[in-house]
């Protein structure tokens, strides 16, 4: 059985509460710190790399250094420039990653991190500007940016005040607020998201319905003096379980489906047209509406669609896709 260090007399889940109580107390400081000269730097670092047609270098060492490459690697995603420079590889050549115009920022909490001095250094001979995320306005770092964002001070949930916990998280708050104004700032979409995460079950939600949609010969369509009889043909040879139902122009006026049909096999199948028969008002979507959201179009009704014809803006279908074709995609 484990035992408990000698001062140490919590329990586990006591432990955990009061570690989430300091690390929201920090939060609490940096929310109101906003209202201060941090908020007043954010803004103007938010619009120097907004601004910046260069890419904004990222780095840090230790735990600071791990809460650099998180931030960074939201950036990239989020539309923001950006790559990771190691501070310790950086004085061993790397430094040649830092292209003219680059911006830096910088975490460290204490602000006098040894290995960041190689990157301060040439950031001052090559005139890049740093913007510096530290708890110590005094720090070696604080001094050596052109635009210190200052955390508050607040205590570690580390009982013994040593391993960085409150501090890192207030790190990582930062960047993702800086990271999101970025993405505000430049109007960037879920579509935009999509194109630089094509993988995963995220990238499968965000893709177009234009990337899996089947077009061409693939699609069911008659019009709508077309009989019954050969509408079953058309349904039959193309799989999907409906057929749409087109005009002169190819304009999309009704959707007939296989619970359509077995409703009308009673009558004439060749007296009976796919207009008598059709829903004349079916659900359709854009091309580049999202495949998420086609599949809660396909899923949120109370009997849900199998099949939904892709149409342009003058309403004559451009694809049609599956449900299958959707969960074959990654999305469930």
């Amino acid at each position: 059985m484990h035992r408990p260090l000698p001062g140490f007399s919590r329990t586990a889940l006591e432990s955990a509460l009061q570690t989430v109580s300091i690390e929201r107390k920090g939060l609490e400081a940096l929310e109101q710190a906003f209202s201060g000269p941090l908020g007043v730097a954010f803004s103007e670092a938010v619009d120097r790399i907004a601004e910046s047609r260069a890419r904004l270098i990222v780095t840090g060492i230790g735990k600071s250094g791990h809460i650099a490459r998180k931030i960074q690697a939201t950036l990239a995603s989020t539309g923001t420039p950006s790559l990771f420079l190691h501070p310790a590889e950086a004085a061993h050549g790397d430094l040649g990653m830092v292209a003219p115009g680059d911006l830096i920022l910088a975490f460290s909490n204490s602000g006098e991190t040894a290995e960041l001095a190689a990157i301060l250094a040439y950031a001052t001979r090559q005139n890049h500007c740093v913007i510096a995320v530290t708890a110590v306005g005094t720090s070696a770092l604080a001094r050596a940016a052109q635009i210190p964002l200052i955390l508050p001070t607040s205590a570690e949930a580390c009982p013994m005040g040593l391993a960085p916990t409150t501090s890192t998280l207030l790190q990582l708050a930062l960047g993702d607020a800086l990271a999101i104004a970025l993405l505000e700032r430049r109007g960037f979409t879920a579509r935009d998201f999509g194109a630089f995460h094509p993988g995963g079950l995220l990238g499968a939600r965000l893709r177009p319905i234009s990337d899996l949609m089947h077009t061409g010969d693939a699609l069911p369509l008659g019009q709508g003096s077309l009989p019954l009889r050969s509408v079953i043909l058309e349904m039959t040879r193309k799989s999907f379980g409906c057929m749409g139902v087109i005009d002169d122009n190819g304009e999309l006026q009704g959707l007939i489906t296989d619970a359509d049909l077995r409703r009308a096999l009673s009558g004439d199948l060749d007296a009976t047209t796919a207009a008598d028969v059709m829903n004349p008002a079916p659900v359709t979507a854009s091309a580049d509406t999202l495949a998420q959201d086609v599949l809660h179009l396909m899923n949120q009704r109370e009997r849900p669609i199998t099949s939904l014809f892709i149409v342009d803006t003058a309403h004559r279908p451009a694809g049609i896709v599956h449900i299958h074709d959707l969960l074959r995609s990654g999305l469930s």
